[in-house]
């Protein structure tokens, strides 16, 4: 089992070169070439999310990525250190409307599961994190 792990500033300009070693990695690990935009589209929103979250509840920590590299399954973890009580729960604005945060948080949960079949966020007072998964291929061997 091979892991790669990312640590990067909560600012969106690093959101592209964790997309960028995602895609990398998952190339190598043996992701299927037509699922390599789907891995980069769902990192970069997962990622997004995160620095997100830590901007808007002034979070100085480092946004995480874990990728994993297993027997026939190649793993995405990114992870915040944002407190919340319930993934994608909707809480009242201060108007007493609907958070404008809490639906783009809901926006980018739904983007993330339309692109990944196997996904699982969980969200805490410690933090959260989205893990993604993706089948792999043994690379093909050709003998001399």
């Amino acid at each position: 089992m091979a892991t790669v792990e990312l640590r990067f500033s909560a600012l969106p300009e690093h959101v592209r070169t964790a997309r960028l070693v995602a895609a990398a990695v998952a190339r190598r690990a043996g992701v299927d070439e037509a699922v390599l935009d789907e891995v980069r589209l769902a990192v970069g929103e997962a990622c997004s999310r995160a620095v997100g979250l830590h901007q808007s509840g002034g979070i100085s920590e480092p946004v995480w990525v874990t990728l994993i590299e297993e027997e026939k399954l190649f793993s995405i973890e990114v992870g915040d250190e944002a407190p919340r009580s319930t993934p994608g729960a909707n809480t009242p604005g201060a108007d007493g409307g609907v958070d404008v945060d809490a639906e783009e948080d809901e926006m980018g949960l739904a983007v993330i599961s339309g692109l990944v079949d196997d996904v699982e966020v969980t969200a805490g007072e410690n933090g959260g994190s989205i893990r993604m998964s993706w089948p792999t291929t043994p690379p093909v061997t050709l003998l001399p």
